[in-house]
């Protein structure tokens, strides 16, 4: 299970079992909280596929390490959100490519990989609305958690949504266009290329995928 993963991936797993194991030595109970947190987030979709008996391609696994890394640990606790401007749009504008990309896949496995059968505007205008919904429930996540327990997660408020939103559309969009593009036949290699190898990887949920 853990085997076929990127180096990439378990280095920052690795890393991450190191801060837990200095935060409670140095009794730093927040970092080995949010590092735990991360650490179990970006195991679970490792975790869920192999349940689900699912192949997810590795490269996908080591960008959602990295993403939830970026996000949890960097972001929060280093606090790149507020040394770095462009952090917060980094990093959800790639959430939002990566969840049109999946809102793609999940669709085109109803049709069991036919390019032909599937609508391509109705799988693509899918994959755009599914991530702009997951994008959207974030926000709503971030609000929940400045109000109730007093964090700073939204930064400057309206503002700080707005451009979220506005990036996770962007980010929607290049995810989806990736998609459509792909059942056209005119997409190789880059993010195609995670759909590309999800459908070899998974025969069973794409029986009558040709190119």
């Amino acid at each position: 299970m853990f085997s076929e993963q990127t180096w990439l991936a378990r280095i920052v797993w690795s890393a991450l079992v190191l801060v837990i194991l200095w935060a409670l030595l140095q009794w730093r109970l927040e970092l080995a909280f949010v590092a735990t947190g991360t650490l179990a987030v970006s195991l679970a979709p490792v975790f869920v596929a192999r349940w689900a008996h699912v192949r997810v391609p590795p490269g996908f696994i080591a960008a959602l390490t990295l993403f939830v890394a970026g996000t949890l640990f960097l972001g929060e606790i280093l606090d790149f959100y507020e040394r770095y401007w462009w952090w917060d749009l980094a990093m959800h504008g790639s959430s939002a490519i990566g969840f049109g990309l999946i809102g793609f896949v999940l669709v085109f496995m109803m049709f069991q990989g036919d390019r032909f059968a599937a609508p391509h505007i109705g799988l693509a205008f899918f994959a755009f609305c599914f991530a702009i919904t997951i994008g959207t429930i974030w926000e709503i996540f971030e609000f929940g958690m400045d109000q109730i327990f007093g964090f700073n997660m939204q930064k400057s408020g309206l503002m700080d949504t707005m451009g979220d939103l506005i990036v996770n559309m962007v980010g929607a969009a290049l995810g989806a266009a990736t998609g459509l593009a792909y059942l056209k036949g005119q997409a190789r290699g880059g993010l195609a290329a995670v759909i590309d190898e999800f459908v070899q990887r998974n025969p069973r949920f794409f029986r009558r995928w040709r190119k």
